[in-house]
Formats: C-alpha cells, structure tokens, sequence
C-alpha cells in the first residue's frame, strides 16, 4: 500500500487493501451509514466539491454519470452548482441507497467499474470519478472506459491520490488517452483531498475527442 493517511479508522484502511469489486461491495455496504461522518466530517473530505466546482466551470449543465458514486456526495455538489440529470453507479448497493435518497440522482445502478461499463457508447455529457480511482479499488484501466461513455466535446474529471498518480499507472494512462487522440488533457493539478489529514490528490480533467 502507498504511504497515504488512514488515520484511526478500519473502514479506510481496509479499503487500500480490497482485492475486487465484491470486497468493495462488503466494505462499502458495512461503511454505508457512518461513511459520511467519517470522512467529511473527521478527515476534512473535500474531493467531491473540489470535482463539482470544477465541473461547473466548464458545465454548468448537462447529464452526468457519477462512476464510484458511493453515498452521494459528488451529486449532492453538483446539484448546488447547476442544473445537471445525474446518473451513478457504485459496487455497493446500501451506498447507493443513501445516494439515491438525496434526491440528487436521476437513477443508480450496481456496476463494476473494473469492466466494461454496461452503458452505450457517448452516452453522458461528462463523467465524475471522485474517491474511486485509489488504491485498492479501480485502477487506471477504467479512464478508457469513462472517455468511451462520454460524448465528444464532454469531459471527465476525476481524483487520484497524488501518491499513486504516477506510480500505480495513472498519469501513463492519461497520457496514453492523449496520444492516441482520445482526449485533450485540460490538466492535472495536485489539490487537497482530506484536508485534516494533510491528503492531496490530482484533478484530472479530460476534454474527450
């Protein structure tokens, strides 16, 4: 495992050691009701409006699909920010009941996002990914699949811990999107994550082709 914060608490740090979508399902369905006063309230949170702002920036409308969306905190975001039809999808489906019931999603769906993505191709006009892309869970393989899922002229923005941005395949994943002229790469600046445990992670912004 990087050398990343996990501070006191077992849901976290079982979760940089998960060996698959159905062990995320039983960490994250266990989590479920507690996980948000954990992590926003006791670590200080903050990717979720550090994605949405940025989103809101380039979009300020539009159908979002939220891969990885957990309890609903990226929804939650861009429903303060502007006018988008969000969609989202998680391995645990008691997280996504609790995403569901803020009334900010359009539909969930449990999906793993370590495979194709049961969604037709350009379907969303932007994709979000925020706490997902981490160790443990869904690795650089999955930034193919949120550019094929996103229409062209769209974007994808997404967290990554910064201590495994380059190290875990990450950053040569972008750059291979880019050389292959999939994607533009807007940028992919360091950010604070969970601000109580001094965690940074890269925002990566992609305008797909």
């Amino acid at each position: 495992m990087a050398d990343i914060d996990t501070g006191s608490n077992p849901f976290l740090r079982r979760s940089y050691e998960l060996a698959g979508a159905e062990d995320a399902a039983v960490l994250y369905d266990e989590w479920a009701e507690t996980y948000d006063a954990d992590i926003v309230e006791s670590m200080g949170y903050v990717g979720p409006a550090v994605a949405a702002a940025r989103l809101a920036e380039l979009a300020p409308s539009g159908v979002v699909l939220d891969a990885g969306a957990g309890t609903g905190l990226v929804g939650v975001e861009l429903a303060a920010r502007g006018s988008y039809t969000v969609d989202g999808v998680d391995a645990s489906p008691v997280m996504l009941e609790k995403a569901m019931a803020t009334g900010c999603y359009r539909r969930v769906e449990v999906a793993d996002l370590t495979v194709r993505l049961p969604i037709d191709d350009a379907a969303y006009d932007a994709v979000t990914c925020v706490g997902t892309l981490t160790e443990g869970h869904v690795g650089p393989e999955a930034l193919a699949e949120f550019v094929r899922v996103t229409r062209s002229g769209g974007h994808v923005v997404a967290t990554i811990l910064d201590p495994i941005w380059e190290p875990k395949g990450y950053q040569a994943a972008v750059d291979a999107l880019v050389e292959d002229g999939q994607v533009a790469l807007r940028e992919a600046d360091e950010h604070p994550y969970r601000t109580l445990q001094d965690v940074t992670c890269r925002l990566v912004v992609l305008d797909v082709r």
